[in-house]
């Protein structure tokens, strides 16, 4: 069966290549997902939208039974532990109410659930068995109660992230303990003391170190090969260099992910996200302010998930202006239009899309529209409660006092309520005041009791 060509960016080799699934019935992907300690941030949303999109696409070309989507839990950490140390709560419950608020806040934004969400503790035995073959292989070390991975008996090292061996030793996140072989050695296991979580192992009680959860759960969910794998790019070293070198080595015929996909990362207000700037914000801190879910990824499918992406104000109001547009246009019946299609499979341009979906809308076809969003998770019904009728019936109580006052030639009640149409984002859009649409800014509670 011939298909359209999808076309990606591939970190491994640097460049947009044609997506070849390795069996085009069982196309399969993986995110890192989240480690499950706090709300997630701003950021944190990002490549989630980016697979939610890329999923879609593809269950689009291939037919949704034949594509697979995993995301894990990180849920055995250093930071989990630090904050039951903290607030004195038991991991277990802190670890499940942040993956339930992880899940709220990323279906807030229009995000499907993956077919599989795997939590680290679910794989222990999976991920002993690896550290097994890759000490049998001759790839792993016991020192001091720690196993770790002999980084020089994988030549191809440093290839996926580009760097150099000696580079990536100054510049990066290692650990130097002296009983490492080398310093990019890096643990697969490490000892538990009184207090921590741990597991009985070969090697005595312990837990995993970060980078084996992954390849564990990938490999036994998708296979020792599979199509793509995806997360922000500041995953890319140490994590995903090292997660590509243990499966590699553990399984030699294989090669682990054939597609590395990154994104960049998050500005606000053109500064990088910062609790120190004040500019640092969870998606629920948003959610919570009245920005709706659609909104926020609406800004966020806006910039090329492979250049950094701007949140700002000026960004969200634009985008609730064009999305109450576009709800009040869209109907149910249409097809995707085959240029909306045709930028997504060059390389997910998503802000392409939305360019066909701006041309689609002037061009009155709110039938094309809706589906053609629904690629992109937008104009869903899901995502629709916050653009309800009940505001429209505000704007219209007042349009009709203003044309009322106007009537009666009293003339300063109808500037006053021009006034507050203006403040509140809504646009008159014909010489006689009665049609209307959702300006920047558009916000009709402005009008409660106006009147």
């Amino acid at each position: 069966m011939d298909r359209p060509v999808i076309r990606l960016r591939n970190t491994a080799t640097r460049r947009v290549e044609p997506f070849v699934p390795i069996d085009p019935a069982n196309v399969r992907l993986y995110l890192c997902g989240p480690t499950v300690y706090d709300r997630a941030h701003l950021g944190n949303a990002r490549n989630v939208i980016l697979f939610d999109v890329l999923t879609r696409l593809l269950r689009h070309d291939y037919g949704a039974p034949h594509v697979t989507y995993v995301r894990n839990f990180t849920d055995v950490d250093d930071k989990i532990n630090a904050r039951a140390a903290e607030t004195g709560r038991p991991i277990a419950d802190i670890t499940a109410e942040t993956a339930r608020w992880y899940l709220e806040d990323m279906a807030a934004l229009g995000n499907a659930e993956p077919d599989h969400m795997p939590r680290a503790t679910g794989y222990i035995p999976q991920m002993i068995a690896m550290i097994e073959d890759l000490i049998s292989r001759g790839h792993a070390y016991a020192a001091e109660g720690h196993l770790l991975f002999a980084v020089d008996t994988f030549p191809n090292y440093g290839q996926l992230s580009g760097r150099a061996v000696d580079d990536m030793i100054a510049g990066a996140r290692v650990e130097v303990a002296p009983y490492k072989r080398d310093p990019m050695d890096f643990v697969l296991w490490k000892p538990s003391g009184e207090g921590e979580p741990g597991w009985d192992s070969p090697w005595g009680r312990g837990r995993p170190g970060w980078h084996i959860e992954c390849s564990a759960m990938a490999k036994d969910l998708l296979g020792p090969s599979f199509d793509i794998h995806g997360g922000g790019n500041d995953l890319l070293f140490p994590h995903h260099e090292n997660e590509r070198a243990q499966s590699c080595c553990a399984d030699p015929e294989t090669e682990f992910a054939r597609v590395w996909l990154h994104n960049e990362m998050l500005l606000v207000e053109g500064r990088k996200m910062s609790k120190s700037l004040g500019n640092f914000f969870t998606v629920r801190d948003l959610l919570d302010r009245g920005v709706p879910g659609e909104v926020i990824r609406f800004v966020f499918l806006s910039t090329h998930y492979s250049k950094p992406m701007d949140w700002t104000e000026a960004k969200a109001r634009e985008a609730e202006g064009t999305l109450r547009r576009w709800r009040a246009m869209a109907e149910p019946g249409g097809g995707v239009d085959p240029r909306v299609l045709d930028a997504l499979r060059d390389d997910l341009n998503v802000p392409g899309a939305i360019a066909e979906l701006h041309r689609i809308a002037k061009a009155g076809d709110g039938a094309t529209l809706a589906a053609s969003a629904a690629l992109l998770g937008l104009l869903t019904p899901e995502l629709g409660h916050w653009a309800g009728a009940g505001d429209d019936n505000l704007v219209e109580a007042v349009l009709a006092a203003r044309l009322a006052a106007r009537a009666e030639k009293d003339w300063a009640r109808a500037d006053t309520l021009r006034d507050a149409l203006l403040a509140a984002g809504v646009v008159v859009t014909d010489g006689k005041g009665r049609g209307w649409e959702a300006g920047p800014g558009y916000d009709p509670s402005k009008l409660e009791g106006v009147a």
